[in-house]
């Protein structure tokens, strides 16, 4: 794609803040006007837009607007209808990464030490406690801990919500995704918790460059959806 405008700004439009490249409307995919509420998110993506491609006539990439798409995604797939990704995210409590223990004795202390803590904020602040197995077998989670986790995803708003829905796959965990769009852990610091295995392997076996170029990209999507709702909340 070719930069087709010299200037993006902001300013009020009907719905909150309009995004404008050369006086002209940001369109999301679905033909809707990009809006926003908050002035920090307006001047981020002007921002965004003002560096993609560098010039007009100059060539830029979807990854040039990704806070753009994410917000689109929020605009126009989830704040219209967010129960089906409300129910989505809540099956992940169904087999949370955190309740998984490896036989190893040494991995699942490890795993004890850096996971036990986020089962307690589970069970204390969103009254949601989780049953622990070791192996793969299938641990039955408690039906009013599920509920409960349940609730807390229906609480968020469209931009937590999306985050949510971006960070729990990543991180393998949706105790781990909620105490991040909730404000007890940052992007960076649940993404290393999640790898705990990972890492622990990595000290017997080596790094492997395929598994870093993962974690790399999946740091960076984390950090761009930590981004979005910092500056939603702004």
């Amino acid at each position: 794609m070719k930069r087709f405008w010299d200037e993006a700004r902001i300013e009020p439009a009907e719905g909150g803040l309009a995004v404008l490249l050369d006086g002209r409307p940001v369109r999301l995919p679905g033909g809707t006007a990009l809006r926003v509420e908050r002035p920090a998110l307006a001047e981020a993506l002007a921002a965004e837009w003002q560096a993609a491609g560098g010039a007009k006539g100059q060539e830029f990439r979807p990854e040039d607007i990704a806070l753009t798409r994410l917000v689109g995604t929020v605009q126009e797939k989830v704040a219209p209808d967010p129960a089906p990704m409300v129910q989505g995210i809540a099956e992940y409590a169904a087999a949370d990464l955190l309740c998984y223990r490896a036989e190893d004795a040494r991995l699942a202390a490890v795993e004890a030490l850096e996971w036990d803590p986020w089962l307690a904020w589970s069970a204390n602040a969103l009254g949601a406690p989780l049953l622990t197995a070791t192996g793969i077998i299938h641990v039955t989670q408690p039906a009013a801990s599920r509920r409960a986790l349940r609730d807390a995803v229906a609480a968020l708003d469209p931009y937590a919500l999306t985050v949510l829905a971006n960070a729990v796959p990543a991180l393998g965990s949706l105790v781990l995704g909620l105490a991040l769009v909730l404000g007890e852990i940052d992007a960076a610091g649940a993404h290393r918790v999640s790898l705990v295995n990972e890492l622990f392997q990595e000290e017997f076996w080596g790094r492997d460059d395929e598994a870093l170029a993962r974690r790399g990209k999946i740091a960076a999507e984390l950090a761009l959806a930590e981004r979005m709702l910092r500056l939603a909340r702004a």
